[in-house]
C-alpha cells in the first residue's frame, strides 16, 4: 500500500515487512529511515531504499553488501540490525532505533566539544572502528552525520557504502562515492583499493569537526577539497592540544603511517587517565596490531587521477541517515606520495613466536636495518587564524614515553642476498638458525635472475607444500624453494625468456620426489631437483592444451582424441597410454597420495555424469559409476569415499552426494537453498561449499532431510575468494586484496584474518586468486602485492 498525493511521502509505503511505519525520521539519496516498531513494542529504525533504486541491479547488490556489513558489524558501538529484506520489491533494513543527535546536528546546535567530551568520543569512535574492522569491514563513509550520540557512547551507523577492500562492488566506471571533506586521499587516487586506514583518516576529520565545527578541509566546491585532501596540509586550529598529535598521524596522506583502532585506544587511555602525557608532535608510527584485522592498509602505489565522482552531500539529521545527493562531477586528483624502498627478502613481522621463551637470535646471514620505520611528518603550530601550509621538511622524531608505549619492535631484519647468475638454479646460501622458534614471516620471490624483489608489476604466487618446504611460482618463476621456518628462498628458476609472462603460473607439484610445474602458456612440463632447484627432465605438452594432470607420483596427459598417457613423475618415462572406457576426453581430478585419480565427463545435456577410479600407476579401473545429474567431484576421505556436488539449470549448487565405492552405496541431500559455490572442500564427513556472495555452508551428507543437513551457514563478506582449504579443525581460504582468513570448521566462526596486502596485480590475478596451503600446523598465504608469508595456525585471532 502507498500513500496518494504527489509530495515527497507518496512513495512510502505503510510496511516493510510485518513492521507497520509510524513516522518518517529522515530522507537520503538512497533511501528514507523510519521509525516502526516489532511486535513486543520495541522501536526499530527502518530504512527503505527508494522506488528508482529498487529497480537497479547494480544499487541491490550494494544494498545486499550493506545489510551483510552491518550483520557482521552488530554490536555495541553501532545500531544492531533486527530484520532486512535486500530482495523485497522494495528493499528494506530494520536496526534498533537509538534515540540522540548525530553529531553533525549536536555541534550545529550546541557548537565545538569540550576536551573532555572528545577524548570520549575519540576513544569510543577507536572502538568502534576497532570491532568494524575485526569483522573484516570497511565503513567508507565516517562522517558527523553517521555518528549517533548515544546515551552509552557514539555509535557508527549508515554501512550504505562500506564493504570488504575484497568486494566486487567496485567503481568500475570510475566512480567515487562518499563525502569530500571525511574521505582519505587513497579513497580519491585508488579507490578500487581502500582498507581499514581510510577509516582512521575519516575518524580524524571528524574529531576536528567536533572540535571546531569545520572539518580539516574546506571549499564550497567538492572539486577543490578533493585535491587538498590529496594534497594540502590539514587545517588543525581549534584542535586541542591534548588530541593535536593524534589527529595530526590519522590525518596522514601514507596510510601505512596512519594508527590502527588499537593504538589509539591505547593513547586515549593515557590522555583520559589522571597524568596525561605532555604531547608534542605527530604519533610515531604504530606497528601493525595482532587483532583480527586490525592492522593499518598495506599501502601500494597505484596513485592516477579520479573521474566522474559521484559525491554525497552531508547536511546530517537526527537519524544519522546521508541526506545529500549524488552528483556526477570530476574530481581532480593528484599523484600519491611514493613509499620509500622496503623491498626485502624475508621480513619477521614481530608476532610472538610459537615457543614464548623462545630465543631471538637470528642467523649470519640477516642484519638490521635501523631507523627505517621511525620516521615521520615534521609537527607544525596549530595557531588561530592559521590556514593550510605545505611541510618543509621530513625528520626524524621520537616522542618520549609515548614513542615507548607505541612502537615497540620497530627494526626490519632484511635478509642478505646471495646473486649467483652462473648457476642453473639461483642459490641462497644459510639458513635457519636451528633450535630457534617458528617466527611468522613474510618475503617475496625475485622477478629474474639477478635476484631482486618484486617491486612494479608485482603478482600473487601460486605455492604448494610437500617434502617439508615450500614451492611458489609467480611472474617470470617457474619455480620457488621457500624456506617454511623464515620465508628464505633457498633456489629460483626463472621462466623461459619467451615465456616470462605469458599467462598465469600454477602452483609446483612434488611428483616422483621432482618439483614439476607447467609453464604459464601450458606448453612445457619442467621437473626440477628439490634441493638444488636443478633441472631434471622436459617435456613438450602443447599437444595436449592444457590438460595436464599431476596426481602422485604419476602425471596423466590427455591428448584430444582421448588417450591418456601416464608419464613417471621421476624419471619422465611412460607408464601406460590408452583411452579410459566410457570417456571421450575426461578431465581428472586426485587427492590424498594420489594413487587413485578420477575420470570425469559429464553428458552433453546435463543429465548424468560418468565417474571412473584410476589406479594412475596401472592405468586399471578400480570402479566406475554413472550419477544422475551434472555432477562434480568435492573430495575423497582415506576410506576411498567419494564427494560430489551436483548443479541446477541455473548451475547453482543445489546437490551434495556421498558414495561409498566399497558398498556401492550412493546418498544425496538436497540443499535447503541452491547456492553459487565457488569452491568446495572435504573434511571429516562434512562438505563446505564457499559461495560467490561471500556465504561459506557446512552440509552433511550422511543425512537427508536438507534442515538438518545443514549444520551451519556463515557470511564471509568475500565475493572473489581462492580455493577453499581444510585442514584440521579449520577452514582457510584468501581474499582478493591479500588478507588470509580462518574459520572454525565446527561452529562456523570467523577466526582471525590478516591485513590486506593489495598491490599492483594484473587484473587476471584478481579474478584467479590463489590458495593458501596449510602444513605442519602453519599456514602460507600469498598477496597481490607479491608477498609471501607464513603465519601460525594455532591462533588465527593473532594474525
Amino acid at each position: 500500500m502507498r500513500r496518494a498525493g504527489t509530495g515527497p511521502e507518496a512513495e512510502d509505503p505503510e510496511y516493510a515487512g510485518q513492521y507497520r511505519l509510524e513516522a518518517r525520521l529522515g530522507s537520503g539519496g538512497m533511501g528514507v529511515v523510519h521509525l516502526a516498531r516489532s511486535a513486543s513494542g520495541r522501536r526499530l529504525a527502518v530504512k527503505v531504499v527508494h522506488a528508482e533504486f529498487a529497480e537497479d541491479p547494480e544499487f541491490r547488490a550494494r544494498f545486499r553488501q550493506e545489510v551483510a556489513a552491518a550483520r557482521r558489524v552488530s554490536g555495541a558501538f553501532t545500531a544492531p540490525v533486527v530484520d532486512a529484506d535486500p530482495g523485497g520489491e522494495r528493499p528494506w533494513m530494520a536496526t534498533l532505533y537509538i534515540p540522540g543527535p548525530t553529531l553533525a546536528e549536536h555541534v550545529k546546535r550546541n557548537g565545538p566539544l569540550p576536551t573532555e567530551d572528545m577524548v570520549r568520543l575519540a576513544a569510543g569512535l577507536a572502538e568502534a572502528l576497532r570491532d568494524i574492522h575485526r569483522a573484516g569491514v570497511v565503513h567508507r563513509d565516517l562522517k558527523p552525520s553517521n555518528v549517533l550520540l548515544a546515551a552509552d557512547g557514539p555509535k557508527v551507523i549508515d554501512f550504505g557504502i562500506s564493504r570488504p577492500s575484497d568486494s566486487e562492488l567496485r567503481t568500475e566506471t570510475g566512480k567515487l562515492i562518499g563525502t569530500p571533506p571525511f574521505m582519505a586521499p587513497e579513497q580519491f587516487q585508488r579507490p578500487r583499493h581502500v582498507g581499514p586506514a581510510a577509516d582512521v583518516f575519516a575518524l580524524g576529520s571528524v574529531l576536528v569537526h567536533a572540535a571546531t565545527g569545520r572539518g580539516p578541509f574546506e571549499s564550497e566546491s567538492p572539486y577543490i577539497v578533493a585535491y587538498q585532501v590529496v594534497h594540502d596540509e590539514a587545517d588543525l586550529a581549534g584542535v586541542p592540544r591534548e588530541l593535536l598529535p593524534l589527529v595530526q598521524r590519522c590525518l596522514a596522506k601514507d596510510p601505512a603511517e596512519r594508527p590502527t583502532p588499537d593504538a589509539l585506544m591505547t593513547v586515549l587511555r593515557a590522555i583520559g587517565g589522571p597524568h596525561p602525557p605532555a604531547l608534542r608532535g605527530p604519533l610515531p608510527r604504530v606497528p601493525a596490531q595482532r587483532g583480527r584485522g586490525t592492522g593499518p592498509l598495506w599501502g601500494d602505489d597505484d596513485g592516477g587521477s579520479v573521474t566522474d565522482a559521484e559525491i554525497g552531500t552531508d547536511t546530517g539529521t537526527d537519524t544519522g541517515t546521508d541526506t545529500g545527493t549524488d552528483t556526477g562531477t570530476d574530481a581532480e586528483a593528484g599523484t600519491e606520495v611514493p613509499a620509500g624502498d622496503g623491498s626485502v627478502d624475508a621480513v619477521p613481522d614481530g608476532s610472538a613466536p610459537d615457543d614464548a621463551a623462545a630465543s631471538t637470535s637470528r642467523d649470519a646471514d640477516t642484519r638490521v636495518r635501523a631507523g627505517s620505520t621511525d620516521s615521520a611528518d615534521s609537527a607544525h603550530a596549530a595557531t588561530a587564524g592559521q590556514r593550510r601550509h605545505k611541510t618543509a621538511q621530513r625528520r626524524w622524531i621520537t616522542v618520549g614515553v609515548l614513542a615507548a608505549v607505541m612502537l615497540g619492535a620497530g627494526t626490519v631484519w632484511a635478509l642478505q642476498r646471495d646473486n649467483d647468475g652462473q648457476r642453473s638454479a639461483h642459490q641462497q646460501p644459510g639458513g635457519t638458525t636451528k633450535g630457534a622458534a617458528w617466527r611468522p614471516w613474510k618475503g617475496t620471490l625475485p622477478t629474474d635472475g639477478s635476484g631482486g624483489a618484486q617491486g612494479e608489476g608485482a603478482r600473487a604466487a601460486f605455492c604448494s607444500y610437500g617434502g617439508g618446504a615450500l614451492y611458489c611460482a609467480g611472474r617470470g618463476i617457474d619455480a620457488a624453494r621457500l624456506d617454511p621456518a623464515d620465508g628464505k628462498v633457498l633456489w629460483w628458476q626463472p621462466a623461459e625468456a619467451n615465456r616470462a609472462d605469458d599467462g598465469t603460473p600454477t602452483a609446483p607439484a612434488l611428483s616422483g620426489g621432482l618439483v614439476q610445474v607447467v609453464s604459464p602458456d601450458g606448453a612445457r612440463l619442467r621437473a626440477f631437483d628439490p634441493k638444488t632447484g636443478h633441472p631434471r627432465w622436459s617435456r613438450d605438452v602443447a599437444s595436449y592444451e592444457g590438460s595436464v594432470y599431476p596426481s602422485g607420483d604419476t602425471v596423466l596427459l590427455v591428448a584430444a582424441d582421448g588417450v591418456v598417457t601416464a608419464v613417471n613423475g621421476a624419471t619422465n618415462k611412460e607408464r601406460w597410454s590408452h583411452t579410459v572406457p566410457g570417456h571421450a576426453r575426461p578431465a581428472f581430478v586426485s587427492y590424498g597420495d594420489g594413487r587413485t585419480a578420477y575420470a570425469l565427463t559429464t553428458s552433453a545435456d546435463g543429465s548424468h555424469t560418468l565417474v571412473t577410479a584410476v589406479d594412475t600407476a596401472r592405468g586399471t579401473a578400480l570402479w566406475q559409476r554413472s550419477f544422475r545429474g551434472n555432477l562434480t567431484p568435492a573430495g575423497a576421505d582415506s576410506a576411498g569415499v567419494l564427494y560430489l556436488t551436483g548443479t541446477d539449470d541455473q548451475t547453482r549448487t543445489a546437490t551434495v552426494v556421498r558414495y561409498d565405492p566399497a558398498h556401492r552405496a550412493e546418498r544425496r541431500v538436497a540443499l535447503a537453498t541452491p547456492v553459487s559455490a565457488t569452491s568446495v572442500a572435504v573434511r571429516g564427513g562434512l562438505v563446505y561449499l564457499l559461495c560467490a556472495d561471500g556465504g561459506l555452508v557446512a552440509v552433511d551428507p550422511r543425512r537427508t532431510d536438507p534442515a538438518a543437513a545443514q549444520r551451519w551457514r556463515m557470511e564471509t563478506s568475500v565475493g572473489n575468494a581462492s580455493p577453499l582449504v581444510a585442514a584440521g579443525d579449520r577452514l582457510y581460504f584468501s581474499a582478493a586484496d591479500g588478507r588470509l582468513l580462518a574459520v572454525d570448521a565446527v561452529g562456523g566462526e570467523l577466526l582471525g584474518q590478516t591485513p590486506p596486502r593489495t598491490g599492483k596485480a594484473q587484473k587476471s590475478y584478481l579474478e584467479l586468486v590463489p590458495a593458501p596451503v596449510a602444513a605442519d600446523g602453519k599456514v602460507y598465504g600469498s598477496a597481490p602485492d607479491g608477498t609471501v608469508f607464513g603465519v601460525s595456525g594455532r591462533d588465527p585471532a593473532r594474525w
